[in-house]
């Protein structure tokens, strides 16, 4: 709110004196003309690491205490105390989330039990594209937990990850970062923006790191920029452009296999496989223009056009099953894919202010257009040219062996073409001083075109009419405090690879629902200081499994349930304090069998008890110290329960020192203890062993 009142304060500041020198040769007495309003939409400032509004969860300006549903904040002040560089780092701070390992090539966020590739979005436009992420031109990170279609649309059934990115301003901004640690970590970052003139602003953000591993053979080369325009037309317009080009170069890392039920235990730094023939890299082209406008102070008009170009390669040769205990020999397979997708999204929200008596309303109506076409190609790795597995020592599991990639009967190679186009209204109704609602409704028809080029090249074409309607009413015994219960639903329609195994008379399936049922609290104990506790229960349907009286047909069932509580503090408890909380319980498991996966069975890496908490405090103006715990219960690898993930507590620091305003010294520690652990996995034989103790020195210049 600073920032937008600064920048509104300068271009009238600027206004004023243009004109009085205009007419300074012109001593005419006349009563003063009032100048135009000038309205600049900025995003909200944090203080430390409390975020008090967001547009995530309604698409309007929102205090968090307004909003029916739970949401975590993970601010810029924490990222940069902590150093975090990715969605891993950023969800260990989210109360009930994880991060799935993705195959070791793509963020795989966990949320209420359901795992996602593509419930990702850049400030609130969807950023379906399979790679791993980087902070270095984020804000903050927003993680809004529980389906929630009538403001994102399809997906997000556990609920969705929203970054919201750094954005032009009127204020000069000069940074620059060094960074080096262990295992050769260098990386360097900066960040320049300023205003080009009254009416115009720029901002340019950059990332270069070149760096090694704690994992044999591992090594990431990666590097962004993203430069951005904001250009203030008329009174009340602000036109925003942004581009971003990001790509890297790394291993495909899937870690370990498993041993009677648990991780197999060796050196952290052992590679399972091959890792110089376990390589991906990807290139990432996204811009966006967004138009917000308002017409008056009750009419608000915000349209945005987002366009992404996304070329990704990547193969593997892994562990492909579990250690034998008899041979010692391990397993591996090994396989390669290409994915190329260019998206194409906009939206258009209209927003009004007004009051129906004694009733305020802030009514929201939108439409949402897209288009997103995806090419797979993928082929099967035969060892020496002839095998599907080739077994090696599970004591000296690292190889060099030949591979030839060729596609077999069963390996995707097809296209998909996914077309939306959505309306949706919501109302946001305060009743009273202390009854607030919201309602609202959304249509989506979502059309799949989809070639499976394998073979006779199958064609299917579904369409799906999705109705996702959103509920929530707010108490507010007090202006600070707030109890609300709501309720959400989501569809996952079927798409890409799920319809390569249909045919098309056994493809004409509902998509996947998602129904959640929360009820919570939220208290902004002070100004600085927010507490947040909330008790859900999400129930999946429609998911697919083979029909038991016809395996070659496949039915739909009510398949999963998920119940939880979460509970986050977030702010500061002083002016030296700082702190970032989270615990949550959850419990879910499968309601009807599916294959090895049994009725009863508990989710797939599925956190029963998972809890952080981390402090900063600053003891004078110039040093200060943080110390943070993680802590992850037992959780199994798959939904067949057949292997665990230890549980454990994971210790982190940091020492900070600012010697003047220009300069800010950092020294973060990871895994203080050097606890030996497994944050997660992709299956019962592809684990991920954590990283030993690290450690990580940055520099930031100011200028």
């Amino acid at each position: 709110m600073r920032l937008r009142i600064a920048i509104a304060a300068a271009l009238l500041t600027a206004t004023t004196t243009a004109r009085a020198e205009a007419n300074a040769d012109a001593a005419v007495a006349e009563t003063p003309t009032p100048l135009p309003k000038v309205t600049v939409v900025a995003e909200h400032e944090s203080d430390g690491y409390l975020v008090e509004h967001s547009r995530t969860a309604t698409r309007t300006d929102t205090p968090l205490v307004d909003v029916p549903q739970s949401i975590s904040v993970i601010a810029r002040d924490l990222i940069r105390d902590q150093s975090m560089q990715s969605l891993a780092d950023v969800a260990r701070y989210v109360p009930g989330a994880g991060m799935a390992q993705g195959e070791g090539h793509r963020d795989t966020i966990i949320l209420r039990g359901n795992a996602s590739t593509g419930d990702f979005f850049l400030d609130g436009a969807r950023d379906d594209l399979e790679y791993f992420r980087d902070l270095y031109n984020i804000d903050r990170v927003e993680v809004l937990k529980g389906p929630n279609a009538m403001i994102f649309g399809r997906g997000g059934a556990g609920g969705v990850v929203n970054r919201v990115s750094r954005q032009p301003g009127w204020v000069p901004v000069r940074e620059v970062s060094l960074q080096g640690g262990s295992w050769d970590n260098r990386r360097a970052t900066f960040d320049v923006g300023d205003a080009a003139s009254d009416r115009a602003a720029f901002r340019v953000m950059g990332v270069y790191e070149d760096s090694g591993s704690y994992r044999d053979g591992v090594e990431l080369e990666r590097m962004g920029i993203n430069p951005t325009l904001a250009l203030a037309i008329g009174d009340a317009t602000v036109l925003r452009f942004a581009y971003e080009y990001f790509d890297y170069d790394r291993v495909t890392d899937r870690g370990f296999p498993s041993f009677e039920g648990r991780p197999f235990r060796s050196d952290e730094s052992v590679f399972f496989g091959d890792p110089a023939r376990s390589l991906t890299y990807a290139k990432v082209n996204q811009g966006s223009i967004t138009l917000d406008h308002a017409f008056n102070d009750e009419v608000r008009l915000r349209n945005r056009t987002m366009y992404g170009d996304f070329d990704k390669f990547y193969q593997n040769v892994f562990a492909g099953g579990p250690v034998d205990g008899t041979s010692g020999q391990v397993p591996l397979a090994a396989y390669n894919a290409r994915l190329q997708r260019e998206n194409l999204f906009n939206q258009t929200d209209v927003t009004f202010s007004f009051a129906t008596g004694p009733i305020d309303h802030d009514f929201l109506v939108g439409a949402e257009l897209g288009e997103q076409v995806t090419d797979n190609v993928r082929n099967t790795g035969f060892f020496n040219g002839t095998g599907l597995s080739y077994s090696v020592p599970a004591e000296d599991p690292t190889v060099s062996v030949p591979v030839t990639f060729a596609p077999t009967a069963t390996d995707n190679t097809n296209r998909g073409r996914a077309t939306i186009a959505a309306a949706y209204a919501q109302d946001q109704v305060r009743l009273s001083a202390k009854w607030l609602a919201i309602v609202g409704l959304r249509y989506e028809s979502f059309d799949m075109d989809f070639t499976d080029h394998r073979g006779t090249g199958t064609e299917i074409d579904t369409t799906d009419d999705l109705v996702s309607p959103r509920g929530g009413l707010i108490y507010k015994p007090a202006p600070n405090l707030s109890l609300y219960a709501s309720y959400g639903m989501t569809y996952v329609p079927r798409s890409g690879a799920q319809l390569a195994s249909l045919t098309p008379s056994n493809a004409a399936f509902d998509p996947e629902e998602f129904e959640n049922i929360e009820v919570g609290a939220k208290w902004d104990v002070n100004p600085r200081l927010a507490v947040t506790a909330a008790v859900f229960q999400l129930d999946r349907r429609n998911m697919i499994i083979p029909d038991p009286n016809a395996p070659e047909q496949s039915i739909l069932v009510d398949g999963q349930r998920t119940e939880g509580v979460e509970i986050g503090v977030s702010g500061r408890i002083n002016d030296a304090w700082s702190i970032q909380s989270g615990y949550a319980w959850q419990d879910g498991y499968l309601k009807r069998s599916m294959g090895d996966a049994l009725a009863g069975l508990k989710l797939a890496q599925l956190l029963e008890h998972v809890a952080s908490l981390w402090n900063r405090y600053d003891f004078t103006p110039a040093w200060g110290v943080g110390l943070g715990v993680i802590y992850q219960a037992d959780m199994y690898a798959a939904a067949d329960n057949l292997v665990t993930l230890p549980g454990f507590t994971r210790v982190d620091a940091g020492v900070y020192w600012t010697p003047n305003e220009r300069l800010r010294v950092q020294a973060n520690v990871e895994n203080l203890l050097d606890e030996r652990y497994y944050p997660n996995a992709h299956n019962n034989n592809n684990i991920t062993p954590g990283a030993p103790r690290a450690v990580r020195v940055g520099l930031t210049a100011s200028f």
